[in-house]
């Protein structure tokens, strides 16, 4: 009953065969290879559109090298308070900017809102004193387990182009919204505005491998140096390749998150049905947040789940987060658990 974390997953045994395969011979290095040449074409066939494409190992590093690429170091990022950038990064945004300022705008269940940010803009354009806006980042899936609408994109894009400023997606758990929508991957991105996606695929049956995604490679001139200053320029630029190779090949990826946001449901829908159970947003990803009663805590705890409290050592909210491969026992032996001690 492990439900910490989409990262205590393993691996896609489909993505395990492609690394092997790739471990076959020798050929080009630091991306001069056949397989990260497909990837690239893929990802323009997947996105239905002329991408420029950039493996790296981790979310942090697409992140920051995505944001550090639309800008400067005299730049804003506007995002929410609960953004990844924003709290768990280690304020690698602001190292890889070369100082940029992240402004945190507040939003109900994790999102932005064109009408929260349109008071921040154009900001004061030109004033020297002053940090000048040049970015919004937003995550998709939210970091409270919401998602994002096509519409609301295009809103907050609309806005940010019309003052100059970049749209950033970060989307460790891409995958899961575009599942819950139902949408294309064209439609979740640039069709809405968007102008650079960290297309996540570690929480999602990867071993480790993100993409930076430019839909307007002019805009990605500078990453190639910015990779490689960072440490992200693998000399085995295959092994990164082939791991998104195989996510995207046959709706792997999709198959995965299909999967993960069904075990968050059926968790939702047995958790409220319980008295004293609510959640505190809505579950539209494979993460949810729900106020439980201390006494089914510490139960469950007792039990041997694994979930993790969210709001501090005595907070009754708990975050509980599904897989690619949660099973379905976990999911009925957390739920019956959960029951007996409400009735207890």
């Amino acid at each position: 009953m492990n439900f910490a974390s989409d990262n205590t997953a393993g691996i896609s045994p489909e993505i395990l065969a492609a690394l092997a395969a790739a471990n076959d011979g020798a050929v080009g290095s630091y991306g001069a290879d056949p397989i990260t040449a497909r990837l690239e074409a893929k990802l323009a066939d997947l996105f239905e559109h002329e991408v420029a494409v950039f493996p790296v190992a981790t979310g942090t590093a697409a992140n920051a090298l995505a944001l550090a690429a639309v800008t400067p170091p005299w730049g804003a990022v506007l995002c929410h308070p609960q953004a990844h950038i924003a709290c768990d990064e280690a304020n690698a945004p602001e190292f890889y900017t070369g100082g940029a300022k992240l402004v945190p705008v507040a939003g109900a269940d994790g999102k932005l809102a064109a009408a929260d940010l349109a008071g921040l803009l154009p900001g004061d354009l030109g004033n020297v004193h002053h940090a000048q806006p040049a970015a919004i980042s937003l995550t998709q899936a939210t970091e409270c387990g919401t998602v994002y609408r096509p519409a609301e994109i295009a809103e907050i894009a609309t806005l940010a182009h019309r003052h100059g400023l970049a749209v950033h997606m970060d989307g460790a758990r891409f995958a899961n919204a575009l599942v819950h929508l139902d949408a294309s991957p064209a439609e979740l991105t640039w069709r809405a505005g968007v102008d650079v996606l960290s297309f996540g695929a570690t929480k999602n049956g990867a071993l480790g491998a993100e993409a930076i995604v430019f839909f307007d490679p002019a805009r990605a001139r500078e990453l190639p140096f910015r990779r490689k200053r960072a440490g992200h320029l693998f000399s085995k630029m295959r092994f990164l390749s082939a791991q998104l190779d195989a996510y995207v090949t046959d709706g792997l990826w999709l198959r995965n998150a299909r999967h993960a946001n069904a075990a968050a449901a059926r968790l939702a829908e047995g958790l409220t049905a319980l008295p004293g159970v609510r959640l505190r947003h809505p579950v539209e990803a494979n993460e949810l947040f729900v106020e439980l009663p201390e006494a089914m805590i510490a139960g469950l705890f007792e039990a041997g789940a694994q979930f993790h409290r969210w709001e501090g050592a005595a907070s009754t909210c708990v975050r509980l987060v599904t897989a690619w491969n949660t099973a379905d026992a976990d999911v009925a032996v957390f739920l019956a658990t959960a029951s007996r001690l409400a009735s207890a």
